[in-house]
């Protein structure tokens, strides 16, 4: 075990968990210290008291003691059973606790990332780190706990008493304990590499399911039930193969322990039986000696296959500590200020953005964007659209340049006064678990239920949601599977209405309602966007008509600027996107 903790990497690793956790924990675990060295104790005691047994029966034949050893061996054991029991319900209760505590750790972290994170991690790694890494971590506390107070105590006492009472025999038992951690220490080399593996292999099945389920329809459709199942029957072999493997190294320490501690224990009884019967040698202190052996036997053996257990653990607490040590891809700067209240003008100065490892999107870009008016953003895939909207947010911030909000650099704001000041529709139309009422709600909390239907009858939501047996109560599904394209993207409109926020985006906000509902939206929008800064991105330019501006971009660039009437006579790119979409 101790040569584990030489490892530079793994002391740190260690070190920083316990330090962590025993600040947060230190009462908890005073009390399980505490009553492990009761236990430790107890146990050597024990041990002791066959001496006592032995010499006062045998040998001395003192019944007056009778009662008084009788005594003695029933506190020491009812003492024993209440301290295992203290023990036992503090490490519990801390380990749950530390569990908890890491996951909502892990979560804030992830929360606080940037979308480029997102875009380079993928979810299934993000659950299996938010699982298995916080158990880990539980885990690998409760093996240091327990092998360096419990286990450690427990046998450094039986030693001692060993030494205490037959120096010599000691001696001939110690020896074998250099050939236990040689013969651990090399199934330990092969712990390490299968311990990695089986994490990945963990990630992968997450993955597959979260794929299958997704996708479901695509799997039904293309008939690709083999092929999934054929993959996710792949990582659950990996992890069986992987798991049997370290189940098999933790298994062999049993078979070395126990040849070892059986030749240690035959060779103190030989010699034993000479020391008494012809070396004059008190058999209580023999006694002594071979129940303080034989109960070293079993926190020896713990303390020999701990090694393995925490190069197990090790790797998630090493995992769980790189993601809580990842840099933020997108962080507040240490003085930002809240946004202060203005009109609404958003403006581009100068702006050059590139995605990671991709050429530049924007490149000097300029841009003005009204306040109180209507921006449509229209062009080629790949012109800037999204990413436009995507720096108003401020999901990621420009290699050069300036994104302001009425004058007000938004990379020196509060993330939290950016994002209070908009209200996003995206063509992605993500809900969450729960009811219609609770999805709509989220675009303001502390909404009363006649605001959100009235957002609902604004968006051309309240008809169909009526009709439901259970009306704003209805359950939406996992992302709001059991609605239609066109009923989930009119409730994500709702919840943007609902926010009434200063600036409105619409990405594709109409892209799953029917002719009809999409033109009583932008009847609903007309009433919406007065006085609100508005930017839409539109590839149907029907619904760009009444925007105040429409923006045409091309390659990173703004080409076209001015009203739909204008930009039609213009002869540019808008008039041959318009008549593209007006060819049969």
């Amino acid at each position: 075990m101790f040569r584990f903790f030489r490892s530079t990497e793994n002391q740190q690793l260690i070190a920083r968990l316990v330090r962590e956790s025993f600040r947060e924990h230190k009462v908890g675990y005073a009390f399980a210290i505490l009553s492990m060295l009761v236990v430790a104790g107890t146990t050597a005691a024990s041990a002791y008291m066959l001496r006592e047994i032995t010499n006062e029966f045998v040998v001395y034949k003192r019944v007056d003691q009778v009662n008084f050893i009788a005594l003695a061996t029933a506190a020491i054991f009812i003492l024993k059973g209440f301290a295992g029991f203290i023990q036992a319900y503090f490490m519990s209760r801390v380990g749950n606790a530390i569990i908890a505590d890491r996951q909502r750790k892990i979560y804030d972290r992830i929360l606080a990332q940037g979308i480029e994170f997102y875009h380079s991690t993928s979810s299934s790694e993000l659950i299996t780190r938010m699982t298995n890494n916080a158990q880990a971590a539980r885990n690998v506390l409760d093996l240091v706990v327990t092998s360096y107070v419990r286990d450690l105590v427990t046998l450094v006492s039986l030693l001692a008493l060993m030494v205490w009472q037959q120096p010599g025999l000691s001696i001939i038992c110690f020896a074998v304990g250099p050939i236990a951690v040689y013969g651990v220490n090399r199934i330990l080399k092969r712990v390490r590499k299968i311990a990695k593996q089986e994490f990945r292999s963990l990630g992968q099945i997450v993955h597959v399911m979260q794929e299958t389920a997704i996708g479901v329809r695509v799997v039904k459709s293309f008939n690709l039930e083999g092929a999934m199942r054929k993959r996710m029957y792949k990582a659950v072999s990996d992890v069986e193969s992987r798991a049997n493997n370290i189940a098999t190294l933790e298994a062999a320490t049993s078979p070395v322990m126990e040849t070892l501690a059986g030749l240690a224990i035959a060779g103190a009884v030989f010699v034993s039986g000479f020391l008494v019967l012809q070396g004059g040698q008190m058999p209580g202190n023999i006694m002594a000696f071979i129940a303080a052996l034989l109960l070293a036997y079993e926190p020896a053996k713990r303390l020999a296959r701990v090694r393995i257990s925490l190069e197990t653990g090790i790797v998630g607490v090493r995992m769980m500590f790189q993601l809580a040590d990842r840099p933020l891809t997108l962080a507040e700067k240490p003085d930002a200020k809240p946004l202060r209240p203005g009109p609404g003008e958003i403006r581009f100065e100068d702006v050059t953005f590139a995605y990671p490892e991709s050429a530049p999107v924007f490149e000097g870009f300029n841009l003005t964007l009204q306040a109180g008016k209507m921006t449509a953003l229209v062009g080629p895939s790949g012109s800037g659209k999204s990413t436009i909207l995507n720096l108003i947010m401020r999901m990621y911030d420009p290699q050069s340049g300036k994104v302001l909000f009425d004058g007000q650099d938004i990379s020196f704001a509060t993330l939290d006064s950016v994002r209070k000041k908009i209200a996003y529709v995206s063509q992605d139309t993500f809900l969450f678990a729960g009811t219609i009422m609770h999805n709509i709600r989220l675009g303001r909390e502390d909404a009363t239920d006649a605001e959100v239907i009235a957002a609902a009858k604004a968006a051309n939501a309240h008809d169909f949601i009526s009709a439901t047996a259970k009306g704003y109560e209805t359950e939406v599904g996992e992302n709001g599977s059991l609605l239609s394209g066109g009923q989930r993207q009119r409730i994500s409109i709702a919840r943007a209405m609902l926010r009434d926020a200063e600036i409105l985006l619409l990405d594709e906000a109409t892209s799953a309602l029917d002719a009809e509902s999409e033109a009583l939206f932008r009847d609903a929008l007309q009433q919406l966007t007065v006085g609100r800064t508005t930017i839409v991105i539109a590839h149907r330019l029907s619904t760009v008509h009444q925007a105040d501006t429409i923006v045409v971009l091309e390659k990173g660039r703004m080409v076209e600027s001015g009203a739909h009437r204008t930009l039609l006579k213009q002869g540019g790119l808008y008039q041959k996107l318009y008549e593209y979409q007006l060819m049969p």
